[in-house]
Order: C-alpha cells, then sequence, then structure tokens
C-alpha cells in the first residue's frame, strides 16, 4: 500500500530503462508502481524491490486507476513502443493531469507529435536512466517548445507563488507566464492577475533564468 506522504510515481514498461529506473526512484524512498503487458518482465526488478507491480497496459485507465493515477505525481513511460508511451503519457497528463510526465521516443520522426501535444520526453535506444530521473524529480516542468536561449514550458506551481500577483512574479525579458489553467479551466492572464498554489502555468522563460523561477515550482 501506499505511504501518506511520500512520492507516488508510475512507471510504464519493465525493460532494461523501465526495471532500472524503478528500482534507482524505490530506493530514493518514493512509492513506485511498475506496469507491464509481460509478467515476466518483472524479474527484472529482483528481489529486494518494494514497490507495486501490475500486468497490463499503460493506457488501461481502469489499471492506471488501480494504480493511484489519481494521486500520481510523476509519470514515465518507457516501453520499447513509441505509440504506447505516447498514448500512456497523454492520459496521464490531459486526463489525470500529473504533473511530470516523461515519455520515452524512440523515432526522431516523431517528435513533432510530442511537441504538439505538450508530452516532455527523451530520445534514444540504448540510453541509461539518469535523463528520466532528472525529469521527474529535477526538472522544473515539461519543456514543451525551445529555440536559441528561451524555452516555453508547462510546470505546477508551488505554494512560494501563491497569492502572488503576475507583475510581482514575472522578469522582463528572462520570464513571462502566458496561461493559467485552473480548477479544469484555462485562461489568459494579465498583470493583475492573483495566481494561487497548484495553477497550472504555461511560461516562456530563458534558459539562464530556471535558478531565479524554481522557488515557484512544486517539487
Amino acid at each position: 500500500m501506499f505511504r501518506e506522504n511520500d512520492v507516488h510515481i508510475i512507471v510504464v514498461g519493465c525493460g532494461r530503462v523501465g526495471s532500472s529506473l524503478s528500482i534507482a526512484l524505490s530506493q530514493k524512498g518514493h512509492d513506485v508502481v511498475v506496469i507491464d503487458i509481460d509478467e515476466g518482465a518483472f524479474k527484472r526488478l529482483g528481489t529486494t524491490f518494494n514497490g507495486i507491480t501490475l500486468r497490463g497496459l499503460g493506457y488501461d485507465e481502469d489499471l492506471l486507476l488501480k494504480a493511484g493515477i489519481e494521486k500520481c505525481e510523476a509519470f514515465a513511460a518507457v516501453t520499447n513502443s513509441d505509440s504506447s508511451n505516447t498514448m500512456s503519457a497523454e492520459i496521464a497528463s490531459r486526463l489525470y493531469h500529473v504533473p511530470k510526465v516523461v515519455a520515452r521516443l524512440y523515432l526522431p520522426e516523431r517528435e513533432q507529435t510530442m511537441q504538439f501535444l505538450g508530452i516532455d520526453y527523451v530520445n534514444g535506444v540504448r540510453m541509461t536512466v539518469q535523463p528520466i530521473m532528472d525529469k521527474l524529480l529535477e526538472g522544473v516542468g515539461q519543456h514543451l517548445f525551445i529555440r536559441g536561449e528561451l524555452e516555453v514550458i508547462e510546470f505546477l506551481a508551488g505554494p512560494e507563488i501563491h497569492n502572488k500577483k503576475i507583475i510581482d512574479v514575472q522578469i522582463p525579458n528572462e520570464f513571462r507566464i502566458c496561461l493559467v489553467t485552473r480548477e479544469g479551466s484555462t485562461f489568459l492572464p494579465w498583470r493583475e492577475t492573483t495566481l494561487k498554489d497548484r495553477d497550472i502555468l504555461l511560461a516562456a522563460v530563458k534558459s539562464t533564468s530556471f535558478p531565479k523561477i524554481a522557488k515557484y515550482i512544486r517539487k
């Protein structure tokens, strides 16, 4: 069963990357649920893994509910299928609003699709788990678009931003909030808009300015 104050993470895919990622996250003290269509794949987790394993598809909503998707704080889709990873990640992000969602991507030509859907992803056929770990646990949100020094990101606002006005948070030429999603409704803010804890914010930020805004992002 889940422990009350731990971070709930779902990992879809228990291959080389998925099993290593799940073990590493579990060792850090997080509650980890691993989903794979092949029950034999769970043998890769070894005998010391203390998370939960569920057999099935990562885009099966009934299975995701059983895995605790409604209180999930990070979701990684790392199967060997780009289509499966995309569907699983899109459901986690759009339907259940999981704050941090990362998908593994094999084919570079599918990058445009991932960007269009607003899904954060990691490229590579042969890769270590570190890039995914960084995005799940240390990243500042979903990096949707990069051009030069500017990035468009989506992130879950933290308590430091609560009741602050946009004019007091934005940094001229460095950080600008473009959209706010609150309780399922999305709107265009203006400089006097008051922000709330757990707002989902879409913003443009200069890459060198991330340290300045990190305090506003829910970890």
